[in-house]
């Protein structure tokens, strides 16, 4: 490690060792990426979940040629004890990442960082650096590998044998996305070359490796496989860090001519298509564990050829058989399976489609007059309480300028506008704190809302949370700049935050991150100042259903609510007044739906306009105080 890159510790969750893994299995994949990047870049600390701990024995054989050490829970720094495991803390204490992805991302960027010839490990990343980049509560690919798999893993672990009969449906979900076609950034230039080999009568498979790869040591044999062999060779190509040859890559002037719609779909070869990616790390070690418990209990894993067949081939990529070992993962040779049965497919098929039948009602057409009216029929309109400080200001040029959202970073007009809206978040928040409240910046971005709060009331504890890195790392340079003491920095998604706080604040949350902030606050009865942003993007997810509030729920249909969140972002300065007039009154129809909701919950909650309402087309501000 470089003397001037700061030492970070890796805290993991340590509850059992069963076989060959570790548990929680969130612990047994960082384990691995670990072992697969020979990364020794982290102080490596697992945190027992119980007393019951041989610490000699955890530390010898939990971590093959890692360097472990064991942390009770109250040892952990502040920062990381409002965070679920795993997590990454600077030696500071000041910033934390949490969270899987998160915590494997940065594994990953760091040990490329280190030593930039191992370009193997950044493209584990994926096209565009954005494999499992998405947080769980939008992104259902991220959830399923984040989160629902090893769940289900764990749970099909931990089941009595009458209970651990069936495949687990999350298992399922998976055989059927490694079933669907693969969309890649180049797909139509690939599909056209599978086409000319399909015409050239080229189905034979072809080789996944050549003689010059070797693993651990020796030569890897030629290995025939039954899936389209164009899929595997550009796979296997970028693995062994070759092209695929001239003569696969040259296309027919007919095959050139054909339209996109007549070309061959492609098939999987690894979990997010053709290429070898941090996906495939995370579910490797759960997948394992579920084969071999599913052996040991004689199960036909006849229904999951195609997760079978993935099992095989991730073995064949270069280094995963040797982290395999360091981390005492004793890997299967499973043997070729047929296809699932139709009625088998059609059982799992159904597995994962309900949020897509839910949403599917999403997609309409007319405008939000007839939603309204039915509203007000049953005596609801949208409603705006007075402002409680409308010509509050702060002296923007009496603060440092790293406090300024505009420090080289806008336009005038833009940072003017950013301003106003701080104005209104901060006398709201001013009103609402008390010295040694913990407040949390909940979507933090660069920390506009946050640095000012923690310059402001240096009796207060200001924590910031973000899953964007680099607006993150913004933010932490101004706190630095400031020399702020009362502030940290959590990299991770909503969800796995979970600390005690006392207001949460949020400044134009995207879409469901606003209902995600709300939660948040009501469950630690803490008091919340939001802003809400992108009402377009609002829709059914794991979590959440529309409408919010017991009385919409009575009257309006997902449909009808949707078309008020649609229309609701039809605010811009640029449209007509009488349109704009319009999105203001769905905005408030949507708000005053979570006012309720949050009013339901034993919230006193209202409805402000910002003052000017041109600081922002988003200019609502929801203030909900515990009763």
């Amino acid at each position: 490690m470089k003397d001037s890159v700061a030492e970070e510790h890796l805290y993991l969750g340590f509850s059992h060792q069963k076989s060959d893994s570790i548990f929680p299995l969130h612990t047994s994949i960082s384990l691995f990426l670990l072992s697969y990047c020979d990364c020794k870049l982290f102080k490596i600390f697992l945190v027992p979940t119980g007393e019951d701990v041989d610490d000699e024995f955890v530390t010898k054989n939990v971590a093959g040629d890692l360097e472990v050490h064991l942390i009770s829970r109250c040892q952990l720094p502040v920062v990381v004890q409002s965070c679920c495991l795993p997590a990454v803390v600077v030696k500071d204490g000041k910033f934390c990442r949490a969270g899987l992805s998160v915590v494997l991302r940065h594994i990953i960027q760091k040990t490329y960082e280190a030593d930039p010839s191992k370009k193997d490990v950044l493209e584990l990343l994926g096209f565009k650096k954005t494999c499992l980049k998405a947080c769980a509560e939008v992104s259902q690919w991220t959830r399923l590998c984040e989160i629902s798999i090893p769940l289900a893993v764990e749970g099909f672990l931990t089941a009595s044998p009458e209970h651990c009969q069936t495949i687990p449906p999350d298992i399922l979900q998976l055989e059927r996305k490694l079933g669907e076609p693969v969309r890649v950034h180049n797909d139509d230039k690939i599909r056209r070359q599978k086409l000319q080999q399909q015409k050239a009568g080229a189905k034979a498979a072809v080789p996944v490796c050549g003689k010059e790869a070797t693993e651990e040591g020796g030569t890897v044999g030629n290995h025939q496989h039954p899936l389209p062999s164009l899929e595997l060779s550009i796979a296997f190509s970028k693995l062994r860090v070759r092209e695929v040859s001239d003569a696969v890559s040259r296309e027919a002037p007919h095959i050139r001519r054909t339209k996109t719609s007549d070309l061959p779909l492609l098939d999987h070869v690894f979990a997010e298509g053709l290429y070898f990616t941090l996906a495939d790390i995370v579910l490797l070690p759960c997948i394992h564990q579920f084969l071999v418990s599913s052996k040991k209990q004689g199960k036909n894993l006849v229904n999951l050829p195609l997760i079978s067949s993935w099992y095989r081939r991730v073995q064949e990529v270069p280094g995963v058989k040797k982290a395999a070992g360091k981390c005492n993962m004793e890997l299967l040779q499973l043997p070729e399976l047929t296809s699932a049965s139709e009625e088998q497919l059609q059982d799992f098929s159904l597995v994962s489609d309900e949020l897509e039948e839910e949403n599917e009602e999403s997609h309409f057409i007319g405008g939000p007059r007839p939603t309204m009216t039915k509203l007000m029929e049953n005596g609801i309109e949208a409603k705006f309480s007075s402002h409680p400080c409308p010509n509050w200001t702060l002296d923007w040029t009496s603060l440092p300028s790293a406090v300024s959202p505009g420090e080289g970073k806008m336009s005038r007009d833009r940072a003017l506008r950013k301003q106003q809206q701080l104005n209104n978040l901060v006398a709201a928040v001013i009103k609402l704190a008390k010295p040694g409240d913990v407040i949390v910046d909940f979507c933090s971005g660069g920390g506009h809302v946050g640095i000012v709060l923690a310059h402001l009331m240096p009796f207060c504890q200001v924590v910031l949370i973000e899953n964007k890195e680099l607006s993150l790392i913004r933010a932490k340079d101004r706190s630095d700049e400031l020399g702020l003491s009362n502030i940290c920095f959590i990299q991770a998604n909503l969800d796995y935050f979970n600390g005690t706080f006392n207001i949460g604040v949020a400044l134009h949350a995207c879409g469901v991150a606003t209902d995600m902030v709300i939660e948040h606050c009501i469950k630690a009865r803490a008091a919340f100042v939001i802003s809400p942003c992108c009402y377009g993007f609002i829709q059914n997810t794991v979590k959440f259903k529309y409408p919010r509030s017991h009385q919409f729920k009575e009257i309006l249909s997902y449909k009808e609510h949707m078309i008020l969140c649609r229309f609701a972002d039809q605010t811009a300065v640029q449209l007509p007044p009488e349109r704009r007039l319009i999105g203001k009154q769905c905005m408030g129809l949507v708000d005053l739906d979570r006012a309720q909701a949050a009013e339901e919950c034993n919230y006193s909650v209202q409805v402000i306009s910002m003052e000017p309402e041109s600081c922002s087309p988003k200019n609502n501000m929801l203030v909900g105080i515990p009763a």
